[in-house]
C-alpha cells in the first residue's frame, strides 16, 4: 500500500499520455491519409510518368547526348525543344526550366526543376516570405515562389503567347519538383489572371502537376484551384505534409529529422479545426495523387496503387513518422513508382478488354465525377468555415464575386501585355505596384475599384 500511494499521480498520467501519444504516432502511416479516397485511373494519371522525365530532363547539360536518363531514356525529341533556361540565365530569379512542345501529347510544357543544395539563389526564394506576407486572390501565397512564377511568364510571355495562337488544340501545361512544383503552381494562379496575354487561352486548356508539392497557397486557393493544380505525393513524402514554413524547414536541412521529429509532436496537440481557421496557414495545391506502394509492419515494396481526391479536411495534416520520409521526396523514386502504378492500370484495362466506346463513356463520367468533386469540396470548405472560401457559382466555376474580380483586372489590363493591344509590356514590378497595395498591417492586398486605379 505504501509503495502505491509513493507513486505520483501526476507523473504516471503524464507518463500513459505519452505512451498513447507515442503509440498511435507509430502506428499512423501513409495509407492513412488517404485510405478514404477513390482510386485514380489510366486516363488521369497517365501524364504524371513522362511529366517526372520532363523535369528529369532539366538536370541535363546537352539532351543530344545525355548522361542521367532513367530507364527507357526521357522520351523527349531534342528537336521540339523550344528553350532551356539555366541559373546564368535565370539570375538566380527562378529555377532552372525547360518549354518543349510535346506534339506527342498534343502539349505545350514548361518544367521546372527541384531544389538545388549548392545554390543560394534557390535559398534566396525560399527564404523570402514569412507568415502571411503575401495575399494573392484572396487566400495568402509563398511571397519568393510567386515573384519566381512572374519572372519566369515576364521572361517567356510572348513565346507561350506564340505557341498558344499557333496550336490552338495544345494544352499548357506546367510541371515542377519540389521547388519547383511550387513555382509551377502559383504560375498557373497567375496565368488564369491573364489568359488574355496570351491570346486569351480557354481556361480548361490550361493545367499543373506539382511533383512533390511545396505548400504554398491557403486552403480556400488550394481547393479553388483544384480543377487546374494536381499535385502527386509518393507514400511518405515529409514536403506536402510539414505546415513548418519552407524558409525554416531548409534552414533546418541538415538537422531535419530533429525538425520533423519537433514539429510532428507539436502538430499532434493542435486540432485541425483550429488550423482551419488560421489564413495564413499554407497547404499543397489542387487536386491530390497519393502514390502508396507500402504497407504497414511488412517489409519491401508492394504494387502501387494510386489514390485521388480533393479533401479539405485531413489534406495531409500529420507527419508521418517514416525513414522513407526524404527518399519519397526524390523525383527518380517518383517517376519510377508513377510509371509502375501506371503500368498497373493499363494492364487491367487490358485485361477487362473495356471496348473504346466504354472507354469514352468512362472519360466523360470521370470528368463528371470530377467536377461534382471539386463543387463538393468548395461547398465543404465553406461549411468548416476557411477563412475566404465561398461556394461555386451556379453559373461557373467560380463564384460572381470572383467574376467580378476578374473581369475588373481584365478591364484595367495585367501584368503581360500583348503585342496587339499594348505598346508596352510591363514588368511584374509594375503590376504589382498597380493592382497591389499595402493595408495598415503592412500586408500586400488587392487595390480597391474605387481607388482610381
Amino acid at each position: 500500500m505504501s509503495i502505491v500511494c509513493g507513486i505520483p499521480l501526476l507523473e504516471c498520467v503524464y507518463c500513459l499520455a505519452c505512451a498513447r501519444w507515442a503509440w498511435k504516432r507509430c502506428l499512423h502511416t501513409a495509407g492513412h491519409d488517404s485510405e478514404t479516397w477513390g482510386l485514380s485511373t489510366a486516363e488521369e494519371f497517365e501524364p504524371v510518368p513522362h511529366l517526372c522525365r520532363y523535369i528529369l530532363a532539366v538536370y541535363e547539360e546537352d539532351l543530344h547526348h545525355p548522361l542521367w536518363e532513367p530507364a527507357g531514356g526521357y522520351e523527349i525529341n531534342p528537336d521540339w525543344l523550344i528553350l532551356k533556361k539555366t541559373y546564368e540565365d535565370t539570375q538566380g530569379c527562378a529555377p532552372p526550366y525547360i518549354l518543349y512542345l510535346d506534339h506527342k501529347h498534343a502539349d505545350i510544357v514548361l518544367a521546372i526543376r527541384g531544389l538545388n543544395l549548392a545554390r543560394e539563389s534557390d535559398y534566396a526564394v525560399l527564404l523570402d516570405n514569412k507568415l502571411g506576407q503575401r495575399k494573392f486572390d484572396g487566400g495568402y501565397v509563398h511571397n519568393g515562389l510567386l515573384k519566381a512564377a512572374g519572372w519566369v511568364l515576364d521572361a517567356e510571355c510572348d513565346v507561350l503567347r506564340e505557341l498558344v495562337e499557333k496550336y490552338p488544340n495544345y494544352t499548357l501545361t506546367f510541371t515542377g519538383h519540389s521547388l519547383g512544383s511550387g513555382v509551377a503552381a502559383l504560375l498557373t494562379m497567375v496565368v488564369v489572371h491573364n489568359r488574355d496575354k496570351l491570346a486569351n487561352i480557354d481556361r480548361k486548356r490550361i493545367r499543373c502537376y506539382a511533383i512533390a508539392p511545396a505548400r504554398c497557397m491557403s486552403l480556400n486557393l488550394a481547393v479553388r484551384y483544384a480543377d487546374l493544380i494536381n499535385s502527386v505525393v509518393l507514400q511518405d513524402d515529409f514536403l506536402p505534409r510539414t505546415a513548418t514554413p519552407l524558409e525554416d524547414i531548409f534552414k533546418s536541412l541538415f538537422c531535419l529529422p530533429c525538425l520533423l521529429c519537433l514539429r510532428c509532436m507539436k502538430d499532434t496537440c493542435v486540432p485541425e479545426e483550429k488550423m482551419f481557421r488560421d489564413p495564413r496557414r499554407l497547404y499543397a495545391p489542387g487536386r491530390l495523387y497519393h502514390i502508396v506502394e507500402r504497407k504497414p509492419f511488412r517489409m519491401g515494396r508492394f504494387p502501387p496503387v494510386v489514390r485521388t481526391a480533393v479533401p479539405v479536411d485531413g489534406r495531409f495534416e500529420r507527419i508521418v513518422l517514416s525513414c522513407n520520409a526524404t527518399s519519397d521526396h526524390a523525383i527518380i523514386w517518383i517517376e519510377r513508382e508513377a510509371q509502375r502504378a501506371l503500368d498497373l492500370m493499363l494492364e487491367k484495362d487490358k485485361i477487362m478488354e473495356i471496348p473504346a466506346k466504354q472507354k469514352m463513356e468512362r472519360q466523360e463520367t470521370l470528368k463528371r465525377e470530377h467536377s461534382e468533386e471539386y463543387k463538393a469540396a468548395l461547398q465543404r470548405a465553406v461549411s468548416l468555415a476557411v477563412p475566404h472560401a465561398y461556394s461555386p457559382s451556379q453559373y461557373g466555376t467560380f463564384s460572381d464575386h470572383e467574376e467580378g474580380e476578374n473581369s475588373s483586372r481584365s478591364s484595367e489590363g495585367s501584368s503581360y501585355g500583348s503585342s496587339k493591344t499594348s505598346k508596352k509590356k510591363e514588368s511584374w514590378d509594375e503590376v504589382i505596384e498597380r493592382l497591389f497595395e499595402k493595408d495598415e498591417s503592412g500586408y500586400m492586398v488587392f487595390k480597391k475599384p474605387n481607388d482610381g486605379n
